[in-house]
């Protein structure tokens, strides 16, 4: 293999690019993620909605779409794009808020709950086989990928 006199690159090989290396692993979890949820005709954004929403009620928290929005770190905009297919697919109810006339309350239908119950069995099952790979624990990887998203 010749060596180009007009390297730009610090690393021999793209296996040593560790954010070549997250982009092409985040790109597999996606896909693969995908095609766990096509089961429950739900994308991976209406999961992390829904699964927010579940996760917020149970947790005794009135859900609107600004509350979500800052939960799943998702703006607000594709949040409300998002919420609006959930409630065509009859997953969601957005309502009135009891105080403030700008917000929307999001709740679960009973349907939408027993689609987000299995979905999230599933995906908790996957993420368990997926980074089990790595041999980190998973504190020590969720720690590691909080760290990264303190940055900001």
């Amino acid at each position: 293999m010749s060596t180009s006199e007009d390297n730009t690159f610090s690393v021999e090989t793209p296996e040593e690019s560790s954010g070549f290396l997250l982009w092409q692993v985040t790109n597999l979890w996606q896909r693969e993620i995908k095609k766990a949820l096509e089961q429950y005709n739900i994308t991976h954004s209406q999961f992390v909605l829904m699964a927010s929403i579940h996760w917020l009620t149970i947790h005794k928290q009135e859900v609107t779409q600004i509350i979500l929005s800052a939960n799943t770190k998702i703006d607000p905009m594709t949040t409300s794009t998002v919420l609006r297919t959930l409630q065509q697919k009859d997953f969601i109810i957005r309502a009135e808020h009891a105080t403030d006339t700008r917000a929307k309350v999001v709740v679960l239908t009973d349907l939408g709950k027993e689609i987000i119950k299995k979905a999230i069995v599933t995906v908790e099952d996957f993420d368990r086989k997926f980074f089990s790979v790595s041999g980190v624990k998973t504190n020590d990887l969720n720690q590691n990928l909080i760290a990264l998203l303190m940055q900001k």
